[in-house]
């Protein structure tokens, strides 16, 4: 069962189940939602956007036309989306693709400049500054956001073992390459 707030305003059908979506929300026709999401109060979603399944999508976020999100993401409050890389007003410009890979997470007023990939499993602080692509399980933060440390499906950092060899805290152990960190 979908439940949606009676002040929401919801033009699409494509909608999974047991997804909620709050008050003073809306959502445009041509947006996919998969099962399971929570989108929390404030939030505006526009066409061509698409949620994965088990999303998190809380107060105050704006998700412009071309932005993906895969399963498991956290959008943490206030995530703000950029599209276009030199807006001007009455100007429209085909917007970039924007990726958030299974398992990410985007801390609190975060921004997402156009056209970056937000790697598996990796964790982007609160107050960062998106510029560039951040690999897969890279928790990075500040502004430019920068890569700190490696971290596992939970958050949890990681211990470097040997030469590009890392290891979380449950023993699991993943191998540093050129694309980031992979599980071995």
């Amino acid at each position: 069962m979908i439940q949606v707030h009676p002040s929401a305003i919801v033009d699409t059908t494509d909608i999974g189940s047991e997804t909620r979506i709050w008050a003073f929300v809306h959502i445009l026709k041509g947006v996919s939602i998969g099962k399971n999401c929570n989108i929390c109060d404030h939030c505006f979603i526009e066409q061509g956007v698409k949620l994965g399944n088990n999303v998190t999508v809380k107060s105050g976020i704006y998700i412009w036309e071309g932005v993906e999100i895969e399963d498991d993401v956290f959008l943490g409050p206030n995530v703000v989306f950029t599209n276009d890389l030199r807006p001007r007003s009455k100007k429209y410009v085909a917007p970039l693709k924007t990726i958030i890979r299974k398992g990410a997470s985007i801390g609190a007023n975060s921004t997402i400049i156009a056209g970056v990939e937000i790697g598996q499993y990796s964790m982007v602080g609160a107050g960062s500054v998106v510029t560039r692509d951040v690999s897969p399980y890279s928790l990075v933060y500040g502004n430019p956001a920068k890569h700190r440390s490696w971290i596992d499906e939970e958050g949890n950092k990681l211990v470097e073992k040997e030469n590009n060899k890392w290891e979380s805290i449950q023993g699991k152990i993943f191998v540093e390459t050129s694309k980031g960190l992979m599980p071995s």
